[in-house]
């Protein structure tokens, strides 16, 4: 779809935005997704939303983690946790779709209201607590959608689960969802479940990731075929925890680290009263911190293990600054819910253009140019 058939549904989304924008944020995204669900009961509902957001799909081919990405632009976790939207998310574009965070049980999630709106800053601040289905209608759902694109399932830790028994969790949901599973995000860094980052913590990560490597090892046996595993990871990390995270997923050959998380800070929101809410934030405000830490990673991973870049991307520009500093694919959540739909493959697009006036052949090729050629600038 040319750039400017793009550009012509903003309007649209824009009026329906203001619309949902009466609505508090739980109840738009609910009403949202019962008319989308209700919609693809219709026949030819699924091309008419690809003719609308991705008629003519960017082919900007990526592979990463052994798995191959029509593109690098990828839901992050959150939207959709309970595996109930794959068919109409993948028909907006995506080259990929991270689903969940799933637990073994269900369980509902922390008191409403638990996310609020900062439309000044185009950032959103929940505090959703792993709301979700369990494991069992989680793949039950997901079995029923079907997939066009590779399709990744978050997994974390019931609420009343302890720390000593977090692994038990991360275990059983591992387990669970292997078989349909493209790829497996391990949460440990949402701030929203009492205690849970302190998995971060080196002696507590050491134990995890050993104990993920050896199901992992055992499933593929099992199962006949190798499902990556992904460390989720927090923005609010100092130098130290980058690189005690960054040395025990090389030592553990974890697949990929995907960075960021929403962030427990408030940089630049000192002013606005809808800051003091609890939660983690997401968006524009989370940009610079999470390419930050991609940076800082990517310096201590250099490309051993991919990197998988979230936190403010809402354009192509955002996308890319994240592939510089290290990242291998972004992900994209907020922009979804302020830009809408024609996000996905705008940011696709922009860093197609890129690689076209680059001259390289791959955006794999332009990203390590550029790298090399901000690598080589002088530093003062």
């Amino acid at each position: 779809m040319p750039a400017s058939a793009n550009q012509g549904h903003r309007p649209l989304y824009k009026l329906l935005r203001a619309l949902l924008f009466r609505l508090p944020p739980e109840t738009s995204h609910y009403l949202t997704f019962t008319l989308l669900r209700l919609f693809y009961r219709l026949p030819g509902a699924g091309a008419l939303t690809r003719s609308l957001f991705a008629r003519h799909p960017v082919a900007l081919p990526v592979t990463v983690m052994g798995l191959n990405f029509s593109n690098p632009v990828g839901l992050a976790a959150g939207l959709d946790k309970n595996a109930e939207y794959v068919r109409p998310l993948s028909d907006f574009g995506f080259g990929f779709l991270e689903l969940g965070t799933v637990t073994p049980r269900p369980q509902p999630g922390n008191p409403k209201p638990r996310m609020f709106r900062l439309p000044r800053q185009a950032a959103l601040i929940n505090r959703m607590g792993f709301n979700n289905v369990g494991a069992g209608k989680f793949l039950v759902n997901l079995a029923a959608q079907g997939k066009s694109c590779p399709l990744g399932v978050n997994i974390g830790k019931n609420r009343d689960t302890s720390l000593e028994q977090a692994a038990d969790d991360y275990l059983a949901v591992l387990n669970a969802v292997y078989r349909l599973a493209d790829f497996v995000a391990v949460n440990i860094s949402s701030p929203n479940t009492a205690g849970l980052r302190d998995l971060q913590e080196e002696e507590n990560l050491e134990a995890l990731l050993r104990v993920l490597k050896n199901e992992q090892a055992a499933l593929a046996e099992k199962h006949g075929r190798y499902v990556p595993i992904a460390l989720k990871i927090a923005p609010d990390l100092d130098d130290a925890r980058i690189a005690a995270i960054a040395r025990l997923v090389l030592e553990h050959k974890f697949d990929a680290v995907i960075a960021t998380n929403t962030t427990i800070a408030r940089p630049g929101l000192a002013d606005d009263p809808q800051a003091r809410q609890g939660g983690g934030l997401s968006g524009r405000p989370l940009k610079a911190p999470a390419t930050e830490v991609i940076r800082k990673l990517y310096g201590r991973l250099q490309g051993a293990v991919p990197i998988i870049g979230v936190g403010g991307v809402e354009n192509a520009e955002d996308a890319w600054d994240k592939l510089v500093a290290g990242a291998d694919l972004v992900q994209v959540y907020t922009a979804l819910i302020y830009e809408g739909p024609c996000v996905v493959q705008g940011i696709a697009r922009g860093l197609a253009e890129r690689v076209r006036a680059s001259g390289c052949a791959t955006l794999a090729e332009t990203v390590a140019r550029a790298r090399r050629q901000k690598a080589e600038l002088p530093t003062t």
